[in-house]
């Protein structure tokens, strides 16, 4: 699956392309450069966006290309730097690009903990993309959403986020990805979010398009998160009847409202299973997939 769309709403708003001219409204403004402008190009836009619309109208808002991003990072410094012009921002989207605008294993991103920490009324925060991403350790009292997209997810990102505070956070989005394009987090390095203790409010994990699809369903199938958790999210991936099995035989997920394995390579019978035990919970077996030569891939690589 290539990602080639943009979103049409981000944070409950409409999503409207910002042009000079525009007039204050309530919707997500997106704001992109061409692909062979600058980072000055896009500092102009931004100031262009805070003038004519007015950054404290501005609740949500969706960063395209900012410039050549296979190469140069999200330049979060120009938002860090307008944070008193946006005092009402909940909700950014960084690098909400097609696969035609940039692959998403080639967008660049760096540390986001400054970012978190100049925003403290941030609620929801997606980010596409992981090459360079990191963040050091954080605490954020109203973050209620966070997501990152990716086709390889670095273990020194997962880490970091581990080593972070969330108390607030009710739904967490990792797309784990290949090793091939820099996905190297295990299990153990999960096992603090799967653990659940610094995430009180966690009900919503996703833990998508992930190689290791197979040994995250073995650690789910014990994991203490998972009781108070209503949807639980391991779509995209690789998961086979081996992980299907530790689903099915671990501890009981009948309290959830939903469970979503779509794109998967399990078989019929594990598949008709998970809706003959699971009778409550909305299950998504869809996308079944057929192995290449006996081996198994996730949705999102490059």
């Amino acid at each position: 699956m290539a990602i080639g769309s943009h979103i049409t709403t981000f944070g409950g708003l409409p999503v409207r392309n910002f042009r000079r001219g525009e007039r204050p409204g309530e919707v997500a403004w997106r704001l992109s450069v061409d692909y062979d402008a600058d980072e000055d190009r896009f500092a102009e836009e931004l100031g262009l966006l805070l003038d004519t619309v007015g950054g404290g109208t501005i609740e949500a808002l969706v960063m395209g290309e900012w410039g050549s991003p296979y190469e140069n990072p999200a330049p979060l410094h120009l938002l860090i730097a307008a944070r008193d012009r946006l005092p009402r921002l909940r909700a950014l989207f960084v690098g909400e690009m097609t696969y035609e605008e940039c692959e998403i294993s080639w967008i660049h991103h760096g540390d986001i903990s400054p970012l978190l920490a100049a925003f403290p009324r941030l609620e929801i925060l997606r980010i596409r993309g992981s090459e360079g991403l990191r963040m050091s350790p954080v605490r954020h009292r109203r973050l209620r959403e966070l997501a990152v997209e990716a086709g390889g997810l670095p273990a020194e990102f997962v880490r970091g986020f581990a080593d972070s505070s969330f108390p607030a956070l009710e739904a967490l989005e990792l797309w784990l990805g290949v090793q091939m394009y820099g996905g190297d987090a295990t299990v153990a390095d999960l096992a603090p979010i799967l653990n659940g203790t610094e995430l009180p409010a966690l009900r919503r994990l996703a833990l998508r398009n992930a190689e290791i699809a197979d040994d995250l369903a073995g650690a789910l199938a014990g994991a203490p998160v998972v009781a108070r958790l209503e949807e639980l999210d391991l779509s995209l991936g690789a998961l086979s009847d081996a992980g299907a099995e530790a689903l099915l035989l671990g501890q009981p997920l009948t309290h959830l409202r939903a469970l979503n394995l779509s794109h998967h390579f399990i078989s019929g019978e594990f598949a008709s299973r998970f809706g003959e035990e699971l009778p409550g919970v909305r299950v998504d077996v869809s996308d079944e997939q057929e192995t290449d030569d006996g081996d198994r891939y996730v949705s999102v690589t490059e």
